[in-house]
């Protein structure tokens, strides 16, 4: 009897049936973000600052310094990773020899995204980018105080959702649209609530034209406080809960975007009460919205419990959001997402059935073994059988695979 088969009788006298978990792991796709892969620079010809709190540290060698570059590194990530999967866009990473503003970006100026997509079978999701750009500088945008400012980034919102409808459209795989302002002030406003009507007007106008949900969907992400913000952040939780349920948007719940005692898996079903689709950026914040590399820790552990044991794995869609370039850019971004989808399928291997009848029996004893005897099954070998039949490497192989790649592109630098 081999590993796997070994493991599958082990798991199955808990009544977790191994098989149903590969499967349903193997139909989550993972948003993997582009910008980890050049540090969140993008690709953009016009000269832009470095404002709205992006930054990456460290100087590892290889960073992706144009669009086949990174392309060519996300295929090799892809390659890594099992299952078919999607990638999370931002606007300032157009592929044109055109030189357009913001405000004057069109499908067409991702049109060599599209086809690679399409070419590897992936979908995309999109992002308007609200940050380096001098009209960003105040770290307002859509809630800056000049109307002519406002137009622009209400002018640039509209375009991203254009473009992602167009994406979505060529693809059929609706796209998600996260919008997300670095707006705030370092010291005590003066008056929150005069900024907070401008960014809810802003957005009204920027979400104004109805795009079908089969092409586009709208999601807002908040946040607690940025650099440079510390005092005030517009689009908080609160602003954008009500936002959201009012306007019948996805919210997005970054998990470094809250206080560091705050548990981003507590909040999903309290918010899957109201709204009715959820977005997700995975991160690892060490000391809050630091955007380490994703690992198997108690917090991913936790998120994927609760997608699974809610039955939200529907109505939530995953993607990450880190970047460090004190490591191989491409190795992050194969760790972190083999990481989400391991505790994903950890969730799946959960003795549910049993848990919930002591739980609703008010037998917390034997939850509290049920939780602890299971960290004890045999995942690993599941884990490898996932990747075995998806044709992709793990252990030393993939170390020594992501190593070589590293090496053969640190000559860019």
């Amino acid at each position: 009897m081999g590993q796997y088969e070994n493991a599958r009788d082990q798991f199955a006298e808990w009544g977790i049936d191994t098989e149903t978990a590969l499967s349903r792991l193997a139909d989550i796709p993972i948003s993997v973000h582009c910008w980890q892969g050049d540090d969140v620079r993008g690709f953009e010809k016009q000269v832009s600052t470095s404002g709205g709190g992006i930054q990456a540290t460290g100087n590892h060698p290889g960073r992706a310094r144009t669009p086949d570059e990174l392309r060519a590194d996300l295929e090799f990530a892809f390659g890594r990773i099992p299952g078919r999967h999607r990638l999370n866009l931002h606007a300032c990473y157009m592929d044109t020899d055109q030189t357009p503003d913001r405000d004057e970006i069109e499908l067409a100026h991702f049109a060599p995204w599209v086809d690679w997509a399409r070419a590897q079978g992936l979908g995309l999701d999109f992002n308007p980018t609200f940050f380096a750009h001098p009209k960003a500088d105040d770290n307002l945008t859509l809630s800056h105080p000049d109307p002519a400012i406002r137009d622009f980034w209400v002018e640039h919102g509209r375009r991203t959702r254009e473009i992602a409808a167009g994406m979505g459209a060529a693809l059929g795989s609706s796209a998600a649209n996260n919008i997300w302002v670095p707006d705030g002030y370092k010291d005590t406003p003066a008056d929150r609530m005069a900024a907070r009507r401008r960014l809810e007007h802003a957005l009204d106008r920027v979400l104004e034209q109805p795009f079908p949900q089969a092409q586009m969907r709208d999601a807002v992400e908040c946040k607690l406080f940025g650099i440079g913000v510390e005092a005030c952040t517009i689009g908080s939780h609160e602003f954008y809960l009500g936002y959201a349920i009012r306007k019948g948007l996805m919210l997005c719940l970054d998990m470094g975007h809250f206080h560091p005692t705050e548990s981003v898996a507590d909040k999903l079903t309290a918010v899957a009460l109201s709204v009715d689709e959820l977005l997700l950026h995975v991160s690892r914040p060490m000391r809050w919205d630091s955007d380490h590399v994703v690992t198997l820790n108690d917090d991913v552990q936790d998120v994927a419990r609760e997608l699974v044991s809610a039955d939200l794995l529907g109505r939530t869609r995953i993607g990450l959001d880190f970047f460090d370039a004190t490591i191989s850019r491409t190795a992050a971004w194969v760790i972190g997402t083999r990481n989400m989808q391991k505790a994903l399928l950890r969730a799946l291997l959960q003795p549910m059935t049993q848990l919930r009848d002591a739980e609703d029996a008010l037998d917390y004893t034997a939850r509290l073994m049920l939780q602890e005897e299971a960290r004890d099954l045999p995942f690993g070998a599941v884990w490898l059988e996932f990747c075995a039949r998806h044709d992709r490497p793990a252990g030393q192989v993939l170390m020594h695979d992501l190593q070589a790649y590293s090496r053969q592109v640190a000559a860019r630098g």
